[in-house]
């Protein structure tokens, strides 16, 4: 959920120059870790899977080493890096902070405090929202639902709003948790019956859904073919609604004890794996139309509200029985129960392993397999309660107690950055004119690397980055030399 947000990137993205244009998009490099934001709550693809590599080689054979510690106040907020900032929340008492802090340093760069109560009506205190980066900006909601857009170079306030007197919604038990979600130009937040969004560069509501109890998981965008979605984890059910407008488009009520619904859904196709704890458990629907119909459910994985990650076809996750397990995407069958570290643990995956951090603060590295538990290192990073997802990034483990200790561990090199190749000049050629004119240079067509990444994504299962990149050099690349075998790999998928 973020909740108690604690908790729980596809894809670290690195800026790669290509001739003339410079793209954006996933770079993998075998062998070594590669430095990318995770802007988000959950990383870009708001999976809470990174493909950052080289960081546990480098960790089995160097150790690890505390770059920093700092203390930024109590609460749940997860970490954002963005560039060679990171950015989070927590309070002293009586007031929130939101902090931008230099990455490699522990720094403070600038801080934003405004009086904030310490705690909601169901305690456990400090915000639990994660902030979310988007460009020049830095969005940020308190667990009284104080909305606070920054710049992200000095700290200064762009616009700020209490979203839930605005709308007279409803603030659960255990406040608001839900982290911010930037969708085109609008932050969409869980907040009131199903949601609300703003515009991103004013703050004005663009629309609503009524002023119920919200949910406490942050809201997750996915497509169904051309179709723009937002999986909303409400009060009492899951929310798919349209992300123009906040029209539904299909529900399925999912009601626990407390009304407690944290842990993200999960999406796959057009999938949905949602799971809570306080006796629901968990199942899997299938989006048909207008209808979310259950393929399977059962209380094998009752997420109290740090969310499973989805790798390869299994999920893994922690369940309300204090285990830890792996589970058969399509069938919902344990394929293994290992002794866990705490209900409230959680994990992410980076370079194709999980890293997790145990509720009372130790680091673990696993490999996600289902034949079984495989541990492959730990380091003891914290004390205290750590509820809080971990976030690799960059070579660095960001992880956070509730008391407010937020510590840098170094477990790999830090990756070089990807600079834009500036124009090369070159002399006007000699042409003959009964020569063939040699096709142009693969480094002057983006398209290619495009489909290299789609390729990417392909293999690590990842078929709906895969299929938007392939769409992209279909539509916008049709002169280049590879805008035919994206159109093959693109009919090959669908």
């Amino acid at each position: 959920m973020d909740f108690f947000t604690s908790t729980t990137c596809r894809r670290l993205l690195a800026s790669v120059a290509i001739a003339a244009a410079v793209v954006t998009f996933p770079l993998l490099t075998a062998g070594r870790a590669v430095a990318a934001d995770w802007p988000n709550w959950r990383g870009p693809d708001h999976s809470g899977i990174s493909d950052e590599k080289g960081w546990l080689e480098h960790w089995l054979k160097n150790g690890t080493k505390q770059l920093w510690k700092k203390n930024v106040g109590v609460g749940y907020s997860s970490v954002a890096v963005g560039g060679d900032r990171v950015y989070t929340m927590g309070n002293d008492g009586r007031s929130d902070t939101i902090w931008c802090l230099n990455a490699d340093t522990g720094e403070e760069i600038w801080k934003k405090s405004y009086s904030c109560p310490k705690a909601p009506k169901g305690g456990y205190p400090g915000p639990r929202a994660t902030p979310a980066v988007d460009g020049k900006h830095v969005f940020t909601m308190s667990h009284n639902g104080q909305v606070f857009c920054l710049n992200t170079e000095s700290g200064e306030v762009v616009w700020k709003k209490n979203v839930q007197k605005e709308l007279h919604a409803g603030i659960p038990q255990w406040g608001l948790s839900g982290s911010p979600l930037v969708e085109g130009n609008l932050l969409i937040l869980n907040v009131g019956t199903a949601g609300v969004a703003l515009d991103k560069a004013s703050g004005k509501i663009v629309w609503k859904t009524g002023g119920g109890m919200a949910g406490y998981a942050a809201p997750v965008p996915f497509e169904m073919g051309k179709q723009k979605c937002v999986a909303i984890f409400a009060e009492k059910s899951l929310e798919i609604v349209n992300p123009a407008n906040g029209n539904n488009l299909c529900r399925h009520h999912w009601k626990t004890r407390y009304d407690v619904n944290a842990a993200d859904p999960i999406i796959s196709g057009n999938k949905v794996f949602i799971s809570s704890g306080y006796g629901a458990g968990c199942a899997l629907l299938k989006i048909e139309g207008k209808k979310l119909t259950v393929l399977w459910q059962n209380k094998n994985m009752a997420n109290h509200f740090n969310s499973c990650v989805l790798w390869k076809g299994h999920l893994y996750g922690f369940d309300w029985s204090k285990r830890f397990k792996c589970l058969d995407f399509a069938t919902g069958k344990v394929k293994w129960s290992q002794r866990s570290f705490g209900r409230e643990s959680s994990l992410m995956i980076a370079g194709g392993k999980m890293v997790i951090m145990e509720a009372r603060g130790t680091l673990v590295v696993v490999e996600p397999s289902p034949t079984g538990y495989k541990e492959l290192a730990r380091v003891k990073a914290l004390s205290g309660t750590c509820w809080t997802v971990p976030v690799l990034s960059g070579g660095r483990v960001f992880c956070r107690s509730h008391q407010g200790e937020l510590v840098c561990i170094k477990v790999g090199p830090k990756p070089p950055k990807t600079e834009p190749k500036p124009p090369v000049k070159k002399a006007k050629p000699n042409v003959d004119p009964d020569k063939k004119t040699k096709p142009a240079s693969s480094e002057s067509d983006p398209a290619e690397g495009k489909l290299g990444m789609a390729k990417s994504c392909l293999s690590a299962g990842m078929k709906e980055k895969a299929k938007t990149l392939l769409k992209d050099i279909v539509e916008n690349h049709k002169d280049s030399r590879y805008a035919r075998d994206a159109e093959k790999l693109l009919e090959s998928i669908k």
